[in-house]
């Protein structure tokens, strides 16, 4: 099987842990290379991230896991890339 080498996830956190906080530690993640994470946005006690996680050979399990001990829940994977490379996609 291909190894995921990217995940574009819809998020629902609480504001705190902030931004900042919420993709380092996404980032120190075992096989994560990269974290984005944009707010997309902001309501009375949550906000809606747009994360991507880029890497050699994702776990999502682990991703979700860390995602749920910082309060958060994954709403949908919105884009999973596999293989060596990454798929433009011309609709994007």
């Amino acid at each position: 099987m291909a190894p995921v080498t990217r995940l574009v996830l819809d998020v629902l956190k609480p504001h705190d842990p902030g931004v900042v906080s919420f993709a380092t530690q996404l980032g120190d993640l075992e096989d994560v290379d990269a974290t984005t994470a944009t707010v997309v946005e902001v309501d009375e006690t949550v906000k809606t991230l747009r994360v991507t996680i880029e890497g050699d050979d994702l776990d999502l399990e682990s991703i979700r896991a860390e995602i749920e001990d910082l309060s958060a829940s994954i709403h949908s994977i919105d884009q999973v890339a596999c293989g060596s490379r990454a798929v433009d996609d011309p609709w994007l």
